[in-house]
């Protein structure tokens, strides 16, 4: 989002300089670059939201984006399949509101879903959605950077936002003087806009997303397929995702991490954000709010290969479970709590006045929603900025 925004400023205030502050030595290195690179269409959110008005947008964007700058782009499409009848009535939701979104949907029966993808397993019917689509995030970014250096935007990487005294930035690298602050740090976002004044109510709780790689025939299916959406729980299940290049894996979880950048094991731990995340995932375990502690419960057997595959063996006819041999680079999601209520916040959340403005819970489908989101913020919240 930081990167998508920067281009569209410069594009809108020509005569401003624009400096993107990224504290790693390179884009990418978490969200934007982890994720799944799947371009989602639009009929999972409320079609009063954010997310549905943007990712409708974002996803004919970026995919415009990625054939005029020939990046990849593998339009497979995506089916929704129900493992029961008593599944019929959620899809049907589904299709409403991607209806009520402005997205392209078809039902399709049984019988139609095996002409569609053969390996799929529908108990009763199922969406098809062709606009789905699948690109290589980290591709996608490089190329924004090159464009953004191209026009004049400045990148200083390695430079980590320390604090904020008055209308001064401190970094790692040295004291910014900016004339209006864009915040959208991902897995810091929170913490920066706390130190503006924004996000009070909000804190971020990390989930750790790793998929599970097939080393099968990458022809065992031609399509994503995903279930039908547990409506007791946040996230859309274990599903299969055709990658840009044609490979399959299964995925993510959605485990709740120990810190904000719990990639791996122990490694980089943060004690201090240990102490704090824990204190809030003890309380949702014990109210299982949100049915957290089923959700923490179940997530965390996922780390077995064997259990992993299992669930989405539900989703296909055949597949060789023993091919899914090893985990892909983690990624981690960067969830927005609400403190009081102890509720995941579920849309986009944007704070801000005239000296700065915050992104809050850029998490999916924040990738898909990049471009239209940059061009939401320059016309609705940044139209007396220059």
């Amino acid at each position: 989002m930081g990167l998508a925004l920067a281009r569209r400023l410069s594009q809108k205030f020509s005569d401003s300089q624009i400096t993107l502050l990224e504290k790693e030595f390179e884009v990418a290195q978490h969200a934007s670059g982890r994720n799944s690179g799947v371009l989602h269409a639009g009929f999972y959110y409320p079609s009063n939201s954010l997310k549905a008005r943007l990712c409708v947008e974002g996803n004919r964007a970026m995919r415009q984006y990625c054939l005029e700058q020939d990046l990849p782009l593998n339009t497979c499409g995506k089916l929704v399949v129900t493992r029961s009848v008593e599944e019929n009535p959620e899809l049907e939701k589904l299709y409403q509101r991607g209806l009520n979104n402005g997205v392209r949907l078809e039902r399709l029966t049984p019988e139609e879903v095996q002409e569609r993808e053969p390996n799929a397993k529908s108990q009763g019917l199922a969406l098809f959605s062709p606009d789905t689509a699948t690109v290589n995030p980290n591709l996608v970014c490089q190329t924004l950077k090159r464009e953004l250096l191209a026009k004049g935007v400045q990148i200083a990487l390695d430079t980590r936002y320390l604090f904020r005294r008055k209308k001064s930035i401190h970094t790692n690298q040295g004291i910014y003087q900016p004339g209006f602050v864009i915040n959208a740090a991902g897995l810091y976002a929170d913490k920066i806009a706390q130190d503006f004044g924004f996000g009070k109510q909000y804190t971020l709780l990390p989930f750790k997303g790793i998929y599970l790689g097939y080393s099968g025939s990458d022809a065992v299916i031609q399509t994503h397929i995903y279930p039908v959406p547990d409506p007791r729980q946040p996230f859309l299940g274990v599903h299969f995702t055709k990658t840009v290049d044609g490979h399959v894996k299964i995925g993510p979880t959605a485990i709740p991490a120990l810190w904000r950048e719990n990639y791996q094991g122990l490694k980089n731990i943060n004690l201090r954000e240990t102490l704090e995340i824990l204190w809030y995932e003890s309380q949702l375990f014990i109210q299982n709010s949100f049915g957290f502690r089923d959700l923490a419960l179940s997530e965390i057997r996922k780390y077995n290969p064997g259990y992993f595959a299992k669930m989405a063996q539900t989703l296909v006819k055949e597949i060789d479970t023993h091919q899914f041999k090893h985990f892909l680079k983690p990624g981690i999601r960067a969830q927005l709590l609400n403190i009081q209520s102890l509720e995941l916040v579920q849309d986009f959340v944007i704070e801000g006045d005239q000296d700065s403005l915050h992104i809050l819970n850029a998490v999916s489908p924040a990738f898909t929603c990049a471009l239209s989101f940059a061009d939401y913020i320059c016309e609705n919240w940044l139209t007396q900025k220059t």
